[in-house]
């Protein structure tokens, strides 16, 4: 089944800034096995391998299966098929579908008139040959479902069958697929003529020549047909995307306009046409006060309707969520529009510029960034690189490939000074024969930017990880819609009314967000607007969900520093904080002559660390420098602590983005008691069954939100007047420490 294509994708342009040269994504490779698979379980083989010749009686679910069969068996057989008359049944639609032979039938001549011009005459092929498989609709034993039975089939063909080389340049196998066809249109941009396109394919492919799935006279008359469609569709696309633009801006004035906080810039050409655009929201200012330290700036994704590049920038909050501080769309991918998209981004956020920004290696925003951000570190995630390796490296290594990728990722984990990295990078080049790659030299020259060895001891906290860069995609991915109009796009991102709505209880059902105080001030301006009721109900979900990440945070080992770190940090830092003490455990800790401990695995011996202690001053430093990079000790420096007897570690080892103050948590320190439970569920179920019956009608709704509201203030004054008790309360406030 053909998927919907969407408004946007993902750009092809490959870093090495040769032109010729292209990226097919994880995606794309796995879309064309499935695409293979699909047709090979299509293919109707039997349990040997062979093809099973149809037959009257043969049982089909649809008829697109029945011919896709059909197609299968021609194919092997040396020929091709043809849809040819269907009938229709009032109460069933389809009930009788004919595949013939592409031989049946006879030609036409439906001019005679020798007054009239008329086209050349071709030579037809039809020879009126009788093969054919004839399908009727049944209904099942079952009676509520219909499925394609065969009820005419003939095999005999009078004209010769073509052998496997020959029936593949039959029209009905010759065809272009949506990525060569991009690759054609981008070759013919550049003025490459019909059959040297083809031959750069053949290239590309490894393939031999005449050996493509279709010939110059198909890569000929795409192209005649693209440029025809271009040229009557060009004006249209063009008025389009203006009008888009301007309807784009349009929301964007009226979102300024009911919200001060909000920010957004743009820029016009000489002509006075909007070309970028870029926008902020209070909430994501509020958000990179707290969480700004390292930005994400992604740049991955591409609008086929109007030509604009998609940037968005991200962060990570304290509990190792997603969080969306701006967007832009660039007319253009040069340096002025990256430099222009970064001031304005710095510029939202009232000059306060990032530790460190991860991009792609487009080296166009390389240059904007050195310019811009002097003094942020810039680096390239690995997620990034590994994503193209298949591209670059699949078809010059063939065979060898999956044995390059295992050396490769033994580069990316198992070496961790430069040294050894470029020692070890010189012997798999040399290994594999690509000295003279252009893709080799382009990673080696910019290894300071994504080499783990190189970018070890900055500040990244994992967003340089696969996981969270496909977080990051996944997030894009519900944001665009098979038709996403520009307007559509800002307003999927921060709507009002009940889209802001659904997404609020969207982001509280699924847990994609962990809150913390500004999410709950801003949770609380987006609130006021709606009936207590339902106020009632978000803030009950949120204090759940924090009260059921504190019950996850068990103790595994019983060190008082474990006890200590649970009390402190959110509970994604905490769990990422226990899984290296867990680990500590399997260290062992030397005490050298300066002081200094050697701290190794007790089976990798091999893989040792120095770690410095400085008592006077409670300083702890590792040469993994897994501290410096996601602010988490880790488990040589917490393996040192505990043989030195310490109980808690250090304040200036809590970095205030993974502290619990930073999130909506409970009071007493310990989580909630395990007797609370019930309660929670219970009020939980009363205020989502109270919101379900109160929003059929609006009356109801209205009743509701004048009635709770008294009640909720009648039972508060007699909460108050009660005696306090000893027990331990359940506290649902945001911890002011």
């Amino acid at each position: 089944m053909k998927k919907n294509k969407s408004n946007w994708s993902k750009k092809k342009e490959c870093p090495c800034d040769d032109w010729k040269c292209f990226i097919s994504y994880e995606e794309e490779l796995e879309e064309e096995v499935e695409i293979t698979s699909t047709t090979t379980q299509s293919s109707g083989k039997d349990d040997e391998g062979i093809m099973v010749t149809p037959h009257v009686g043969m049982i089909f679910k649809t008829d697109v299966e029945a011919f896709d069969y059909y197609v299968c068996f021609a194919r092997k057989n040396g020929f091709a098929v043809k849809k040819a008359r269907s009938r229709l049944s009032p109460q069933l639609g389809v009930i009788k579908r004919d595949f013939e032979c592409y031989r049946s039938g006879y030609q036409s001549h439906k001019n005679k008139n020798p007054a009239v011009e008329t086209h050349r005459e071709r030579k037809s092929g039809r020879c009126r040959c009788d093969a054919r498989m004839y399908m009727s609709k049944e209904p099942l034993p079952d009676g509520g479902s219909h499925c394609w039975m065969v009820v005419q089939f003939s095999n005999v063909h009078n004209h010769e069958l073509l052998d496997n080389e020959q029936v593949r340049f039959l029209p009905a196998y010759r065809t272009i697929n949506q990525a060569d066809q991009d690759r054609i249109l981008l070759l013919s941009k550049a003025g490459f003529p019909t059959h040297r396109i083809v031959k750069v394919l053949e290239e590309e492919k490894g393939s031999q020549g005449g050996h493509l799935s279709f010939m110059v006279r198909d890569v000929r008359n795409f192209l005649q047909n693209r440029k025809k469609s271009i040229q009557e569709n060009d004006a249209l696309l063009i008025e389009k995307r203006e009008c888009d633009v301007i309807d784009l801006l349009a929301a964007i004035k009226s979102t300024k306009q009911t919200d001060q906080h909000f920010v957004y810039d743009y820029t016009v050409d000489e002509s006075d046409k909007v070309e970028n655009i870029a926008w902020s929201y209070a909430h994501s200012f509020h958000a990179y006060n707290m969480f700004g330290d390292v930005v994400y700036f992604d740049t991955t994704y591409h609008s086929n309707t109007f030509g604009m590049l998609l940037g968005a920038w991200f962060g990570i909050d304290s509990n190792g969520r997603i969080v969306f501080f701006g967007c832009v769309l660039l007319q253009d991918e040069t340096t002025q529009s990256f430099s222009w998209a970064l001031q304005s981004f710095i510029r939202f956020m009232k000059g306060r510029y990032p530790q460190t920004i991860l991009t792609d290696l487009d080296p166009r925003l390389r240059d904007a960034v050195r310019v811009q951000l002097p003094n942020t570190k810039h680096i390239s995630s690995v997620w990034s690189i590994n994503s193209r390796v298949p591209s670059w490296f699949n078809l010059p290594l063939g065979s060898q490939f999956d044995a390059f990728k295992h050396h490769f990722d033994t580069l990316l984990h198992h070496f961790k000074s430069t040294e050894d990295f470029e020692l070890k990078w010189n012997e798999m080049v040399s290994m594999f024969g690509l000295n003279s790659d252009r893709h080799v030299a382009l990673l080696y020259s910019l290894r300071a930017y994504w080499a783990p060895p190189y970018v070890r001891g900055h500040f990244l906290m994992h967003m340089g990880s696969a996981a969270y860069s496909k977080s990051v995609d996944e997030f894009l991915k519900r944001i665009f819609s098979v038709q996403t109009s520009l307007r559509s796009f800002f307003e999927q991102q921060d709507g009002t009314g009940q889209s802001v709505l659904a997404k609020v209880l969207g982001c509280i059902f699924s847990k994609h967000f962990y809150f913390s105080e500004t999410y709950f001030a801003v949770l609380k301006s987006l609130l006021k607007n709606i009936p207590i009721l339902l106020q009632v109900g978000v803030i009950a979900n949120m204090n759940n969900q924090a009260h059921q990440d504190m019950r996850l945070m068990r103790i595994k080992t019983s060190i008082p520093i474990e006890e200590h770190a649970r009390k402190v940090l959110t509970p994604f830092a905490f769990n990422a904080l226990q899984h290296e003490l867990v680990l500590a455990m399997q260290c062992s800790a030397s005490e050298m002559a300066n002081g200094s401990y050697l701290v190794r695995h007790f089976k990798k011996l091999e893989c040792e660390r120095i770690v410095t202690w400085v008592p006077e001053n409670e300083e702890i430093h590792c040469s993994c420098k897994e501290f410096e990079t996601s602010g988490i000790l880790c488990r040589h420096a917490l393996r040192v602590l505990v043989v030195k007897n310490y109980f808690q570690i250090p304040e200036k080892y809590f970095i205030s983005r993974w502290r619990r103050e930073n999130c909506l948590v409970f009071n007493n320190g310990h989580g909630t008691p395990d007797n609370n439970d019930e309660w929670f569920q219970e009020f939980q179920c009363l205020t989502e069954t109270l919101l379900k019956e109160s929003s059929n009608t609006k009356e109801r709704s209205d009743y509701i939100r004048a009635e709770l509201k008294k009640e909720v203030t009648r039972l508060l004054d007699e909460v108050r007047h009660l005696p306090e008790s000893d027990a331990v309360a359940m506290d649902i406030t945001v911890s002011p420490s």
